[in-house]
């Protein structure tokens, strides 16, 4: 068992440098290359706020049965 608990955490170790590797690497790349900002961040100042209002519909019976 001793053996087998070693293959394994070696073995998870290889499996998540691989999906870094060949998804998040490439993705970040590709995204920082062309300037892409995911957040939204990039064009506030030092003391904006990131916050959005939010476009929901009034709060009335029948939404609140289709969401239960």
């Amino acid at each position: 068992m001793a053996i087998t608990a070693r293959f394994g955490f070696i073995q998870t170790r290889v499996i998540l440098a691989f999906f870094y590797a060949m998804l998040i690497g490439p993705t970040s790349l590709i995204l920082a290359v062309t300037g892409r900002d995911l957040l939204d961040k990039r064009h506030l100042g030092a003391k904006e706020t990131a916050w959005q209002e939010a476009d929901s519909a009034k709060p009335d019976l029948e939404r609140a049965k289709r969401m239960s």
